[in-house]
């Protein structure tokens, strides 16, 4: 039986750029390693969730590793706590919350307060422990411009709605609830809200921001709220032991939720300046004792959402030198896969519901025809056009650990 190494380019999917004459940055990029593994493997084109479904990464992910999003999402919300350190109880409800930048009509500047990626531990430490309503607030800083909100206590619900309107130049919304019994709930997280801009206008962090021109981090804005859903274990899921490596706080989170061992990586960050060879090295070491092993790039994503096409491409080629890293450590005993859990075109700046490149790469594999590895030369590939569902099947099976259904 073979080894698997899964690895997840996050946002990676694009649509054409203009000023790449119509090519995608898949198409655009210098990417030898890419184009090899793809003439040298088997390809597709792969819908995470199902054929135009803009998927986030929370419920990507749980399809790629084999759960069902329409039976065990609630909201991103506990992800992005577990991924955070926190240990959920039963009861808690969960929201992921971004750091934002409002002007004093409470209008959004920046939804994410200048992508802040330093200080955030001192600002949530201001509102941690604190409580509202009979709710104790737990508060943790996650990747970047992320952060984590866990409300305990009695009689909470999840059902709520974001306080984020996920658009600049808009006013931070009033949370409401859904239904009767979440009107508690939606009360504590307005007066949550309201708390954050009113203890963040004059924190140290936010003055030596400003005194450097950068924006401040004056409010807190939950979003994507949810329960925890205990998930069957992986290994115990596939029988496989597995590792992880992401330095995303929500990514860290969904594969601590399915018992995966996260690895820690000096210079893996989560951001545009993540040690994409530091990654791959350990990834390679940790295939020595395990049997799957994942690992997420979050920067392609970040040019996506940031509309940085030219940012891309480099991002592109810098992936491109670590799969050839990979390449060189590669044996008979493993399996390699290289996907997407979405589309992040630049020139729409979020997720779509365009389908993802798909290569598989190892010994006794069917090649078939494709020779590039985009968008557009896939589609022609051997794999056909799975959903991310599908993908630990075709792994398993490549691996020779598939198991027989039926005589």
């Amino acid at each position: 039986m073979k080894r698997i190494l899964l690895i997840v380019c996050d946002g990676l999917g694009d649509r054409p750029v203009d000023s790449f004459g119509g090519k995608t940055p898949l198409q655009a990029a210098n990417k030898h390693n890419f184009d090899w593994l793809a003439e040298n493997g088997i390809c597709g084109l792969m819908d995470p969730i199902a054929p135009g479904v803009r998927p986030g990464s929370d419920t990507a992910h749980l399809a790629i590793f084999g759960y069902d999003p329409h039976e065990c999402y609630t909201g991103r919300g506990p992800f992005e706590a577990i991924g955070a350190g926190v240990k959920l109880e039963p009861g808690d409800v969960a929201f992921r919350c971004n750091f934002a930048t409002v002007d004093a009509d409470m209008k959004i500047i920046d939804r994410r307060a200048g992508r802040i990626a330093s200080g955030t531990e001192e600002i949530t430490s201001t509102l941690d422990g604190t409580e509202i309503g009979g709710a104790e607030i737990v508060l943790k800083p996650g990747t970047a411009h992320r952060a984590a909100l866990v409300l305990r206590g009695k009689g909470l619900s999840w059902k709520v709605s974001d306080a984020d309107p996920h658009e600049t130049g808009k006013k931070v919304l009033d949370v409401l609830p859904y239904e009767e019994d979440a009107k508690r709930t939606a009360e504590i997280v307005n007066e949550f809200v309201r708390l954050s801009h009113e203890k963040l206008a004059d924190h140290p962090i936010n003055a030596t921001r400003e005194k450097e021109d950068k924006l401040p981090a004056n409010i807190i804005l939950p979003r994507g709220g949810g329960i925890w859903v205990p998930l069957r274990s992986f290994e115990e899921k596939y029988g496989l032991k597995a590792a992880a490596i992401s330095g995303v706080t929500l990514v860290r989170g969904i594969c601590t939720s399915v018992g995966m061992e996260m690895l820690d990586v000096e210079g893996a960050t989560g951001g545009l300046d993540t040690d994409m060879m530091a990654k791959a090295d350990a990834a390679m070491k940790a295939l020595e004792s395990k049997d799957f092993v994942y690992m997420n790039i979050k920067a392609p994503d970040i040019c996506g959402h940031d509309g940085l096409a030219e940012e891309k491409v480099k991002v592109i080629q810098r992936l491109d030198e670590m799969l050839g890293g990979v390449k060189r450590q590669l044996d008979d005993e493993t399996i390699l896969a290289v996907t997407a859990d979405h589309s992040t075109p630049t020139e729409v700046g979020d997720h779509s519901g365009d389908p993802v490149p798909l290569m598989i790469f190892g010994p006794g594999i069917r090649t078939d025809q494709v020779a590039q590895f985009d968008e557009i030369s896939v589609a022609r590939g051997g794999l056909g056009h799975p959903r991310g569902s599908d993908l630990m099947n075709m792994l398993l099976n490549l691996a020779g650990r598939a198991e027989r259904f039926g005589a």
